[in-house]
């Protein structure tokens, strides 16, 4: 099956899993900007294709164009992929991938999550003042729990959780196996 792999990284840990994936399946790796540069005859020889991106206040960055393009590309299998620094079974992660999605979208594109991790240093300078700011606010929470003043205290600096164990199920899927 011809695989094609696109992805946006902005501090690594996107396209670390994204070159997993590529590596596991033996598909292609593109990262985002160029695919914009394709026609979109270009995507007509691949019978799966992928998207990953970074998750940023619950969303996935720049996924639009990746859902606007799988419009027209049904007949093939079609994924998504989210990297973050929640770790894997957080319910916010839940809330995220469930509202990533129309029900419609649902219907022809699975959608993954896999922890990442923050690299303050790889981070553009307004993504790294935005990211203390909420870390601070959110520290001082008077009824945060005590998982969620962990994880707070995690995302005060710069940690990595990525574990490629979690491009397993996006393999399968890809594959045509479902985990």
């Amino acid at each position: 099956m011809k695989t094609l792999i696109i992805y946006t990284s902005q501090t690594g840990f996107t396209k670390k899993y994204a070159q997993w994936l590529a590596d596991k399946i033996s598909g292609d790796l593109m990262d985002l900007k160029e695919a914009k540069k394709k026609r979109d005859d270009f995507f007509e020889s691949y019978d799966a294709i992928c998207y990953g991106g970074w998750a940023m206040a619950e969303k996935i960055a720049k996924v639009k164009w990746f859902l606007e393009k799988a419009e027209g590309w049904k007949d093939k299998r079609l994924a998504v992929f989210c990297v973050g620094g929640t770790p894997n079974g957080e319910p916010q992660v839940d809330l995220m991938l469930k509202n990533a999605l129309t029900e419609e979208q649902r219907k022809y594109i699975s959608i993954f999550y896999c922890q990442g991790g923050m690299n303050y240093e790889k981070m553009s300078a307004p993504t790294r003042v935005t990211m203390k700011m909420f870390v601070s606010a959110v520290r001082n929470k008077k009824d945060a729990t005590e998982e969620q003043k962990k994880m707070f205290e995690r995302m005060s600096s710069s940690y990595d959780i990525s574990d490629i164990r979690f491009v397993e199920p996006i393999a399968e899927y890809l594959w045509g196996r479902e985990a």
